[in-house]
């Protein structure tokens, strides 16, 4: 009768809300907690990008865009990106590839992403973006490498942005190159489509020792 007494009093008194009294989870078995340390300071996940013209890492942000990068992760292991190309370049903006072959056909998709350009990441050069049409939970396999600072993509109060999910970390260079390729019309592209097609050979995880 005491402990129901007291636990009345500290509701009524603000400090215990019923429902979180009654939801809270128990804290983690010590095994478990230490498992997920482990996996906390094992570092973010980073994937090489092997290209015709050079490969490139990105770190992938899973705590500020789980969703987009579960679904990349995905793609990847999934061998979505094998045998792609960069079919956009646009000079001093985006490098965008990962959804069509050699041929400039594109490849289909399993699945789309909600939008997560809410998450506080902005469009700031070498960061790596989830591409979409103008629906704003369109994006699906393809992504985009910022070539300069481009705050147009990032979201504003009266419309949705472009959600970022990663940065380059190794091979600006690389990307650079890309970005500096010749383009004009290819395939259904009237316009910023390397003449010379830039190949995805393959996206692999990093495996960290």
């Amino acid at each position: 009768m005491k402990r129901l007494s007291l636990c009345l009093l500290l509701i009524a008194s603000g400090w215990l809300h019923p429902a979180l009294a009654a939801e809270t989870s128990p804290a983690p078995a010590p095994a478990a907690a230490a498992t997920a340390h482990a996996a906390t300071h094992s570092g973010p996940t980073q994937v090489q990008v092997v290209t015709s013209l050079g490969n490139f890492t990105i770190e992938l942000n899973e705590e500020r865009a789980p969703l987009t990068v579960a679904s990349f992760l995905k793609y990847v292991d999934d061998g979505q990106y094998s045998g792609t190309v960069f079919h956009r370049v646009v000079a001093s903006f985006v490098i965008q590839g990962g959804g069509f072959d050699a041929n400039y056909k594109q490849m289909p998709a399993a699945r789309t992403t909600p939008n997560e350009s809410g998450n506080g990441l902005t469009n700031i050069r070498g960061t790596v973006g989830l591409a979409r049409t103008s629906a704003p939970h369109s994006g699906d396999c393809q992504f985009y490498v910022n070539l300069a600072d481009n705050n147009s993509l990032d979201p504003n109060p009266a419309r949705w942005g472009y959600a970022v999910f990663g940065k380059i970390v190794q091979g600006m260079d690389v990307i650079d190159r890309i970005g500096g390729q010749p383009t004009g019309a290819r395939g259904q592209f009237k316009e910023d489509a390397p003449l010379d097609p830039i190949r995805i050979e393959r996206i692999e995880r990093v495996t960290k020792p």
